[in-house]
């Protein structure tokens, strides 16, 4: 009997080839090989919701490839071994029909890490379909065409073509926006830091305000901040009280899906999408000297499970790297576990912790390292000792109500903090890490005054959402699933919902908010987080066989479908866009109202279409500048039909174009005159744009006069011939006609007007 097996990627088939030899043949599917059609629902609600599913268009080569393949050398087994998740399980499911493939001519296997031992084992242990995760798979992929195809027509026609909607995207793009929303309201309260440097008899300490007459308090003002200062400046510094204690703190669970993209994301600068990227690279296979083997497990997993056959070995490799008071006598075992997690799967973690992350370097691209690294020192920590720190709280009086007080810590035993201390969205929260030590001291000792600091300060609003803060959200209030994380973020931010800017933080776009409050208005269910993380427990409850899921799907179905029936009849096209203003229109008079666009919100006549004028929606800022042009304008005529021209905004900005379009389509740029003559004829030189937005210099009577340049003219004419002058650099002037260079002082910002 032949054996043929087939896995999801190229990677993964190169790197059990390595292990298996000439006995196997092994081909990649290339993931998913049928779908739901792309142009229609296909779905049939009327009957239990039946998918009809067909083989996508750029597969149909590789299901021919297959076939040949398998029936090539006649009697063949062939070996399911997508990943172990409900979407690999779905994938396996899909080639038995795609395939024809009857009950005894495959076997499903699977495993956690490819490894030559993982994947034998597997082989040994062959097992069925799971048709509880294919029907958790399939639900979700019903629910999400469902939503996508129902409710995207309705905002094509009622809001803007061209959107769409998703179940957990929308869901991720409401909460950006309500925070965005909660900064703009937010009105920040001034607050005071005091504290005081102080000498002791041996050395000094820095001691921050803590209670005023042993009440704690807070300083809002500077009359009461003045009031303090000057109280303190009088007040007599005794330690009244040293409070000391240890400390014990715990390591963080080995990494499951989100939280290794949280981590890559605040310490490796990794996007979500990188991160699974890299990790799918590494869990598939790298070469390392002569061996082609995976690194890490599999990387789509909500459980903090280890192996015990991984544990035997790691005590050995710790003692070896780090001493052996770092290794533990018995495993630490993580027994929390995510909702829906399945303890047969594992962490992500090292497939042999013995490789080192400096053993393998050379083997691996930089962002490869850069990740293996991370994954190991934490799966090391997780099996190193609780870390001991000692801590001592100074407690000053000052003998006039006031009591200060200063910290210090020192690490006694660094436990796993030798190997990984796990990062922080909060900055200020890395500070604890970090030993302080305060200088020998004794109850009752008098302390000199040095100095008095204080610090006006002001609340600040909530942060916005970076790619790991909002991962953290969504799997706290249980919304999506390890596979889902990274294609929401993304997808968001290529539909142009969110920006993900140089800050590396996620800001609504203007598009995404109009879409976010129309579902928010008309179906708040589709974006209520409570109401989706219900929907990701009857999933998995799917999964684990204590639910069906057509009654699932049919009980969401219904009253949406019922909703959306109601909307399509009751809310009119643009009714979640369209604002009155006071503007006019300067066509025809009438008033101007907020319409919505491919680009954003934009003015729009209210006699449309009889007046078609339309213009930008302009801030105030934006308004005194389009004011100043309009002025400088206002006398320009059409030259072919004499109409009066008016400022529109294109591509590349501003530009004169005829009021009697479209029955007149005159345009030309919007040219600003220099007071400097043109040397070719005498008349005026002005500022212009090529068709890609490049500024350049010329003639105003063009095109009777053709002269132009792209360096700037300088008003002053040369001292040598007359001739014009242009800024050839910006230490440099030189002369059109005869050559001549003059260097000129440039003179630098100051960092308080740069500030400015």
């Amino acid at each position: 009997m032949n054996h043929f097996i087939i896995v999801e990627s190229p990677a993964k088939a190169r790197t059990i080839k390595k292990f298996l030899g000439a006995k196997y043949n092994i081909k990649a599917s290339m993931g998913h090989i049928r779908d739901l059609p792309k142009k229609e629902l296909g779905i049939d609600t009327e009957h239990d919701f039946e998918p009809t599913y067909e083989v996508s268009a750029d597969k149909k080569k590789i299901v021919k490839e297959l076939n040949d393949a398998i029936h090539k050398y006649g009697d063949t087994m062939v070996w399911l071994a997508s990943d172990e998740d409900r979407e690999g399980e779905s994938i396996a499911w899909h080639l038995v029909h795609a395939l024809k493939l009857k009950k005894d001519q495959y076997k499903r296997i699977a495993f956690h890490e490819i490894t030559k031992p993982a994947v034998l084992a597997a082989l040994e242990h062959p097992r069925d379909l799971d048709i509880n995760l294919i029907h958790a798979q399939q639900a979700r992929r019903v629910l999400d065409r469902l939503v996508g195809y129902k409710l995207s027509p309705l905002l094509w026609t009622k809001v803007r073509g061209g959107l769409s909607a998703g179940r957990v995207q929308s869901v991720a793009v409401r909460l950006i926006v309500d925070r965005e929303r909660e900064i703009l309201a937010f009105k920040p309260e001034e607050y005071w830091n005091i504290g005081a440097d102080l000498k002791a008899k041996e050395g000094e300490i820095t001691v921050d305000l803590a209670k005023i007459n042993g009440e704690k308090t807070e300083v809002k003002n500077k009359e009461q901040a003045d009031k303090i200062l000057a109280d303190l400046q009088k007040g007599h510094y005794t330690v009244a009280d040293l409070i000391q204690k240890e400390t014990t703190r715990q390591p963080a669970n080995p990494f499951i899906t989100s939280s290794l993209q949280q981590e890559a994301s605040r310490k490796l600068g990794f996007s979500v999408k990188q991160t699974m990227v890299i990790a799918q690279q590494l869990y598939e296979g790298v070469a390392v000297g002569k061996e082609h083997t995976g690194l890490i497990t599999y990387m789509r997993t909500d459980s903090y499970n280890l192996s015990a056959e991984f544990l035997k070995e790691v005590p050995k490799i710790i003692g070896k790297m780090y001493g052996r008071e770092y290794a533990l006598e018995t495993p630490r075992v993580f027994t929390k576990k995510m909702k829906g997690a399945q303890e047969a799967h594992e962490a992500i973690r090292p497939t042999d912790l013995s490789k080192t992350p400096a053993s393998v370097k050379e083997h691996l691209e930089a962002a490869q390292y850069k990740l293996y690294k991370l994954i190991w020192e934490r799966t090391a920590a997780c099996q190193m000792p609780a870390a001991k720190l000692d801590s001592t709280t100074a407690v000053i009086e000052t003998g006039n109500g006031y009591t200060l007080t200063a910290k210090g810590q020192v690490i006694k035993f660094a436990g796993f903090m030798k190997a990984y201390v796990e990062g922080t969205d909060h900055p200020d929260e890395a500070l604890a890490d970090k030993e302080s030590i305060l200088p020998p001291l004794t109850i009752g000792e008098k302390l000199d005054l040095i100095k008095l600091n204080h610090e006006q300060k002001f609340t600040q609003p909530p942060a916005r959402y970076t790619e790991a803060m909002l991962v953290k959200k969504l799997e706290s209030e249980g919304i999506g699933r390890p596979s889902t994380y990274a294609p929401t973020i993304s997808t968001i931010i290529t539909r142009g919902y969110v920006e993900k800017k140089a800050d590396k933080k996620l800001y609504p776009m203007e598009i995404g908010m109009i879409v976010n409050d129309f579902l928010v208005e008309h179906f708040p269910a589709i974006v209520d987080l409570k109401f989706t993380a219900k929907m990701e427990e009857n999933l998995d409850k799917i999964a684990e066989g204590e639910e069906k899921w057509v009654p699932v799907i049919r009980e969401f179905f219904v009253p949406f479908n019922k909703l959306i029936e109601e909307k399509k009849k009751s809310i009119k096209k643009g009714d979640s866009v369209a604002e009155k203003t006071d503007e006019i229109c300067n066509l025809c008079g009438k008033p101007m109202i907020v319409k919505l666009g491919r680009n954003g919100k934009f003015l729009s006549c209210s006699d449309y279409p009889k007046c078609k004028n339309a213009k930008p929606l302009l801030s105030a800022e934006q308004k005194v500048v389009e004011d100043k042009l309009q002025q400088e304008f206002k006398n320009e005529k059409c030259p072919k039909c004499g109409s009066p021209m008016i400022i529109k905004k294109g591509r590349f900005g501003e530009f004169l174009a005829c009021s009697a379009y479209p029955k007149c389509k005159t345009t030309r740029p919007l040219t600003h005159a220099l007071k400097v003559k043109c040397p070719k004829c005498g008349g005026d030189l002005v500022e212009k744009r090529t068709k890609k937005g490049k500024v350049f210099y010329g003639c105003a009577n063009y095109p009777k006069c053709d002269f132009a340049t792209w360096s700037k003219p300088i008003e002053d004419p040369c001292v040598v011939c007359g001739g014009l002058q242009v800024q050839a650099k910006k230490d440099l002037i030189k002369c059109e006609k005869c050559g001549k260079e003059t260097e000129v002082e440039v003179k630098e910002e100051t960092n308080e007007k740069k500030t400015e």
